[in-house]
């Protein structure tokens, strides 16, 4: 009977000890005490807005040290297009300091949103979809097959003059390319693509020898060749002197 009162009464002194303490750090007592007024940001922005983040963050403002979620605070400034990832600290007695750290863009996904460095698509508004980034084309299942074969696209062409600045799968699983200069390479099916590729770029340097300008469309689907349309040669300097006068 000794014991159960000894057990009851250690129980007893033990919630008395650990209720304030929970209370505050939830900020059951004392919400308002030590309001956070202060914000500190420490990041590298290019496309976050600090007017963003004030905004995000303000609700949270105002509370309590205490009773400061970081939680809700991490997942509102998160919420913003480019960041990446947020921590969130507290910091006595009236400051909330944040590290933020910024989506990378890698490439624009079928003209809409953005690939970060990271591999996750992202949404932006239509104006800061740079015009300079790769463009990327797919059914949204097949990112990663898109992103990798854009990879090895531009390591075959790598010892070529052509730079490759788009990628297009089809829902039929159908390959092309397109070029810096706007040429369009259409490689066909996925068994097919690599193997035509590697054809086409064996005899391109003899092919192209003979040309003097560029070519705007080759297709590769063909079993013992390929076909390219070139462009029409550059028009000759017209002479704006006139005829000479008497």
């Amino acid at each position: 009977m000794k014991g159960s009162l000894r057990l009851v009464a250690w129980c007893l002194a033990i919630t008395l000890v650990v209720l304030p303490v929970v209370g505050v750090l939830r900020g059951w007592f004392a919400a308002d005490r030590w309001p956070v007024t202060q914000l500190t940001v420490q990041a590298e922005f290019k496309h976050v807005k600090a007017e963003q983040v004030r905004a995000a963050v303000l609700p949270h403002l105002g509370r309590g040290f205490f009773a400061l979620n970081l939680d809700a605070v991490q997942k509102a400034v998160a919420s913003l297009p480019w960041v990446e990832s947020v921590e969130a600290s507290k910091r006595w007695p009236d400051t909330l300091l944040l590290r933020i750290y910024e989506r990378q863009p890698f490439a624009r996904w079928n003209d809409r949103q953005l690939i970060s460095r990271q591999g996750k698509v992202f949404s932006v508004p239509a104006d800061e979809l740079s015009p300079d980034l790769p463009s990327l084309h797919g059914p949204d299942d097949h990112l990663a097959e898109v992103v990798s074969f854009y990879a090895d696209a531009r390591k075959a062409f790598a010892g070529t003059h052509l730079q490759i600045t788009g990628v297009t799968l089809t829902e039929r699983g159908s390959w092309s390319l397109v070029t810096a200069d706007g040429a369009q390479i259409v490689l066909g099916d996925r068994e097919q693509a690599g193997k035509r590729l590697r054809r086409f770029l064996d005899v391109y340097p003899k092919v192209i020898a003979g040309h003097d300008t560029g070519f705007a469309y080759a297709d590769l689907r063909y079993t013992n060749g390929f076909a390219v349309r070139w462009l029409p040669p550059a028009a000759p300097a017209s002479n704006d002197r006139g005829a000479p006068r008497t």
